[in-house]
């Protein structure tokens, strides 16, 4: 058995100050408050349309937990504060529900940036976009449900395909692994097949280009598995992350109201262990996969790193990486990067104000992933104690 133990406090929070410290715990005691988190956005968005002076408020509290700063440059001292402790980052410009072809530009322009500061600096060794951040919504739910598209739409389509490929293609030339990240069931189809397109362009040598697969969905151990078929059969390396998904109040919600099946497990033992099957999977075809295991589970990484011992795996086999959220899990972060195990942190930035559907989908999940909030606030409290003793 593996011989991490993610109960060890001082080594998850050494990296916080005593303050640092007692400000994480008062921010989850909030999270914990169900009734503040669903009226947060409400409330956020009055704030905001008086032009309440919130904005520094919501940034020395839940933006400094869960991001690192509103440009790159504010993310340097994170970077390097996270890196002391062998714990990576990605950066994640996290700027959500723009519609323009401007905005659409300028957030390619932006992730291009992300990936030619990797190339600088061991210490961020992926890249990473949302789909949805460079094209519309109702586009890639069209082309996902195999509506046809007008002539207007086509031509959007193929300005969607030019930027995931000039960002595709900068990340190989730079040698900068990139995640192109899973999104909305009802627009995955498209994602998927543009990743699968830039993997087989890509992926030739080794895994540049990784899709994202959410095990929430019950169908994804098969498209897992086709997955690695197509990769066989085409050549090239399959770059994979997987995560157990972020959305699954809005999939039930909309299946419900559209009266079609839910493509979520029916509970959560049945995600926990098509989770644990898929790293199984990755590791037993280790030779054509790269693995990031994207997870605040502590059985799920626990099982990955039985399962690189059994292979044979070094523990900073550049081939398997673990991943979690700034702000989240330093017990699973730091006491992994501490054993030896390649270890990275996403790390949003962006402007407060356009980053607020980002954090409040933090929010939100820590209140509805069972256990989330208490063990975080129960950790703390244990640190707080030992730094008291």
């Amino acid at each position: 058995m593996s011989k991490i133990s993610f109960d060890n406090t001082e080594i998850a929070f050494k990296a916080k100050s005593t303050s640092d410290l007692q400000k994480s715990y008062w921010l989850f005691k909030l999270v914990s408050n169900n009734v503040l988190v669903k009226l947060g956005p409400t409330l956020l968005k009055i704030a905001f349309f008086l032009r309440l002076p919130i904005k520094s408020i919501i940034k020395n509290t839940i933006f400094d937990q869960f991001c690192g700063g509103e440009s790159i440059k504010d993310c340097e001292e994170r970077i390097q504060s996270l890196a002391k402790y062998n714990i990576q980052t990605i950066l994640d410009y996290s700027v959500e529900g723009e519609s323009s072809k401007e905005n659409f530009d300028l957030t390619a322009n932006e992730i291009i940036k992300t990936i030619e500061r990797a190339k600088v600096d061991k210490n961020i060794p992926f890249a990473v976009f949302k789909t949805s951040g460079l094209a519309r919504i109702e586009l890639l739910e069209k082309v996902s449900s195999n509506i046809s598209l007008n002539e207007n739409e086509k031509r959007e389509f193929e300005l969607l395909k030019d930027r995931v490929k000039v960002i595709c293609q900068k990340a190989y030339d730079f040698d900068v692994r990139i995640f192109i990240d899973a999104e909305e069931s009802w627009i995955q189809n498209a994602i998927d097949d543009l990743t699968t397109s830039m993997m087989r362009k890509f992926n030739g040598e080794k895994a540049i280009v990784y899709n994202t697969l959410q095990m929430y969905r019950w169908d994804r151990i098969a498209f897992l598995k086709q997955s690695y078929a197509d990769a066989e059969n085409g050549n090239y390396y399959l770059g994979l992350k997987i995560v157990r998904g972020a959305y699954m109040e809005k999939e039930r919600e909309l299946a419900e109201e559209r009266g079609y099946s839910s493509p979520i497990q029916k509970d959560k033992i049945s995600c926990d262990k098509d989770y644990d099957l898929a790293l199984m999977y990755c590791i037993n075809h280790i030779d054509k996969i790269a693995l990031c295991a994207g997870t605040h589970n502590e059985e799920s990484s626990l099982k990955l790193i039985d399962l690189m011992r059994e292979n044979n795996i070094l523990k900073d086999d550049k081939r398997v990486y673990f991943s979690q959220l700034l702000g989240m899990s330093d017990h699973i972060s730091f006491n992994l990067a501490n054993g030896g195990y390649n270890v990275v942190k996403y790390m949003p930035y962006g402007p407060v104000k356009l980053v607020m559907p980002y954090l409040i989908r933090r929010a939100q999940e820590n209140t509805s992933i069972s256990g989330q909030t208490g063990r975080e606030l129960n950790l703390i409290i244990k640190e707080k104690t030992r730094r008291t003793i």
